[in-house]
């Protein structure tokens, strides 16, 4: 990290890549204050010759939102869409709980060209509704044709884990218009497996066969799961084709999580979060598919 940046205390959580062509992607990392406030920073990732990382631009591209906003505690970066020349940058945005430890709701900024991105609301773009009624975050969208395609997650309740409270959330689907109003409530498309509570950061990505979904999943550890579908909407969880295990040891050796996935030189790489939700930094790891055709 750059020592320009003074914001940037500690951790480096959920890419968020951007491609620039020739090899090159802007890269957006949720990295958090002194205060463990998150803010979304800007670098420049290069995989040739060997992966490396630019040093972050002195300051956020969103700050943190007004007091007593879904977003006065944190926010964190989520997938960025480009329709024509505006830039659509989907976040997660937190604030303290009182009953319960934390809030989440899903904000929407949006950039015309290379220009400074705007929050299109102080609120969330995904409401509380009696169907969610708890907390909606960590959108990735697709934009194909008219359609607006929005998988993200969605509270189902907390859970107590010793002396403290862990929320539960699943993955659910939507879809608008125009990329602000959406549909509610939306369906759940990814649910647990028994000994889960929380399936996390959504990455989908639209391949000629068949859409392909990773996400963390959140067991004894977290760790990375896979599911693929042919619509979209109704997912095949394959976890051994795709998913990724905690390493035996090192900075990754407890936990894997926020994946996000991009394509170079007919390789597909994927950068996730190891120990600590980001603390350790990022890492990058080469898609290997389990069986033929995969």
């Amino acid at each position: 990290m750059s020592r320009a940046a003074a914001w940037a205390g500690s951790h480096a959580a959920l890419a968020v890549p951007e491609p620039l062509g020739d090899g090159r992607w802007n890269l957006f990392l949720s990295i958090r204050d002194l205060q463990g406030r998150a803010r979304i920073g800007r670098t420049v990732l290069t995989l040739d010759p060997a992966p490396a990382l630019s040093p972050l631009d002195p300051d956020p591209v969103l700050e943190l939102g007004e007091r007593g906003t879904f977003d006065d505690n944190g926010i964190v970066g989520s997938c960025l869409t480009h329709v024509g020349d505006r830039r659509y940058l989907f976040y997660s945005g937190w604030n303290r709980g009182v009953t319960v430890p934390f809030y989440l709701g899903a904000g929407l900024a949006i950039s015309d060209g290379t220009g400074p991105f705007r929050r299109v609301s102080r609120a969330p773009v995904l409401a509380l509704v009696d169907e969610e009624p708890f907390l909606t975050a960590s959108p990735f969208v697709l934009h194909e044709g008219a359609r607006w395609r929005m998988w993200y997650i969605s509270g189902t309740g907390w859970m107590a884990e010793g002396s403290a409270l862990e929320p539960c959330y699943n993955i659910r689907y939507t879809e608008s218009a125009d990329g602000i109003h959406w549909d509610r409530p939306g369906r759940t498309c990814v649910d647990y497996r028994p000994g889960e509570h929380a399936i996390a950061r959504p990455w989908v990505i639209r391949d000629a066969d068949r859409y392909r979904m990773w996400f963390a999943v959140r067991g004894v550890r977290y760790r990375i799961g896979y599911a693929e579908s042919t619509d979209g909407t109704m997912w095949t969880r394959a976890d051994d084709i795709g998913g990724l295990l905690p390493s035996g040891d090192g900075w990754d050796s407890d936990m894997v999580e926020y994946p996000c996935v991009i394509d170079y030189h007919g390789r597909r790489y994927m950068l996730y979060n190891g120990n600590d939700y980001g603390k350790t930094g990022v890492g990058i790891a080469v898609w290997q598919p389990a069986r033929e055709g995969r």
